[in-house]
């Protein structure tokens, strides 16, 4: 008589990986329990989900806890005060159009995407973590821009909420532009566009 082959062992480290490739590919709310249970783990029951993660909403905080410390990474130059204001912005942006547009998980950026199509009360009161997240990079662009303005890079009479305001929508952009399929090349070419606004406000300031 054949011997059955031993079980295959729960990767739980992988599994979280998988469950955050849903989430960032479909949403929170679009993400069903059914579709967690047969794509993590090479296909996982009810009990072993719930013994595993506990809940979904549980799931969804330990997928976000990996993914900001990660792919969510790539706006760590915006709290790097050894960098000049412009140049961490710039890393900043140039680092997020490619991490957006990499082969090996959904385009986009999960911060992003993640909830803001979120229409369930659930989705709603888990979205903390990502609001949470994108005020802290809007915070980052404002303290680069103070940062500009004390040491005379910029004028004093930029509004660091206001240019940062500009900074961080191109940034939240580039997650629906990457979602559509703007190749990469394109997005880093619009970086260079966007801090030619910068630029223009250095100039302003050496004309005064």
């Amino acid at each position: 008589m054949a011997q059955m082959g031993r079980p295959r062992r729960f990767d739980r480290d992988e599994a979280i990986t998988q469950a955050m490739h849903l989430f960032w590919e479909h949403g929170y709310d679009a993400t069903s329990l059914n579709q967690l249970k047969a794509n993590i783990g090479g296909g996982i029951t009810a009990p072993s989900f719930y013994a595993a993660f506990g809940s979904k909403q549980a799931l969804f905080n330990e997928v976000m806890e990996r993914y900001l410390t990660t792919h969510g990474r790539v706006t760590d130059s915006l709290f790097d005060t050894t960098l000049p204001p412009r140049e961490a912005i710039e890393l900043t942006l140039r680092r997020s159009a490619k991490m957006q547009c990499e082969p090996d998980h959904p385009k986009g950026c999960l911060v992003s995407l993640g909830l803001m199509s979120a229409c369930s009360d659930e989705s709603r009161a888990i979205s903390e973590p990502l609001v949470r997240a994108r005020r802290l990079n809007r915070a980052g662009l404002v303290a680069c821009i103070e940062r500009a303005i004390a040491a005379g890079e910029l004028p004093a009479t930029v509004i660091p909420q206001t240019l940062a305001t500009a900074f961080d929508s191109f940034l939240l952009g580039l997650s629906t532009l990457a979602r559509d399929g703007t190749p990469h090349a394109t997005l880093d070419a619009a970086v260079t566009q966007m801090m030619g606004l910068w630029d223009s406000l250095c100039i302003v300031a050496d004309d005064q």
